[in-house]
């Protein structure tokens, strides 16, 4: 089946609906297509619609080894509501022993060069062996969640992992969002209740404050706005690809 990437936001625009655009991408796509989920709320709603489609979707998260038990409790809780086996990636042991001799256990607030060496070998290195081989990676980044992440595409190639990159709910508002988890009883992590909006690794977030951007909990400490962790660090090239 041949298929283009500029075509693919269009065809998903036409519906808001999530299961439906699953579905387009399933049949669109070929070859492997994965989905990285962090548990979040935006996962979770996609994880669900990935259920209900039936389509052939690997699954798969990321323990970095440093997650709040309330996000273990969620995959957890995941695996049982919908009978399916979330596939889950580690960082390289030597990899992370060479990193905290280097820097020490909290060495990744001395700088953001520490930091991004942190997620890279936590993440960014996880993700790039579980996407070998894949076609395209689905994920759960929408425009609304900060402004670095305002010109988010439904779809895009990325260059950087050499896929097509899927962005279903890219469009969704917080409330169309919301709605449709409690719509379908989705089971969400509980720190969302808890101020935390966006979940990493525990020693990396806290809650936000009255008043702060959705992503402002995450890597706090830093004062750059364009906060990310190196998966999904050029929202607005890929676009342009």
């Amino acid at each position: 089946m041949t298929y283009s990437v500029h075509s693919i936001p269009v065809e998903l625009s036409r519906t808001n609906e999530i299961i439906g655009r699953i579905k387009l991408l399933r049949a669109r796509i070929e070859g492997p297509i994965s989905f990285a989920t962090s548990l979040g709320i935006e996962d979770q709603a996609i994880l669900h619609a990935i259920v209900a489609s039936g389509a052939a979707i690997d699954v798969f998260t990321l323990d970095t080894g440093r997650l709040f038990s309330e996000t273990i409790e969620t995959i957890a809780r995941t695996e049982e509501r919908y009978r399916i086996k979330i596939r889950v990636l580690v960082p390289e042991a030597n990899h992370v022993q060479a990193l905290i001799a280097r820097d020490g256990v909290l060495g990744f607030r001395d700088s953001i060069e520490a930091r991004k060496a942190c997620c890279h070998v936590r993440k960014v290195q996880p993700l790039k062996r579980a996407l070998q081989g894949a076609a395209a990676w689905v994920t759960g980044l929408r425009r609304a969640q900060s402004e670095g992440r305002a010109d988010v595409p439904l779809a895009a190639w990325d260059e950087e992992f050499q896929l097509i990159k899927l962005n279903p709910i890219a469009d969704w508002p917080l409330k169309r969002l919301e709605a449709y988890v409690q719509e379908h009883a989705i089971p969400i992590n509980p720190l969302h209740g808890q101020d935390f909006p966006s979940i990493g690794c525990a020693p990396c977030t806290r809650a936000i404050r009255p008043g702060e951007d959705v992503r402002a909990g995450r890597w706090w400490w830093e004062r750059d706005w364009g906060r990310e962790c190196g998966l999904h660090s050029a929202p607005n090239k890929q676009a342009a690809a």
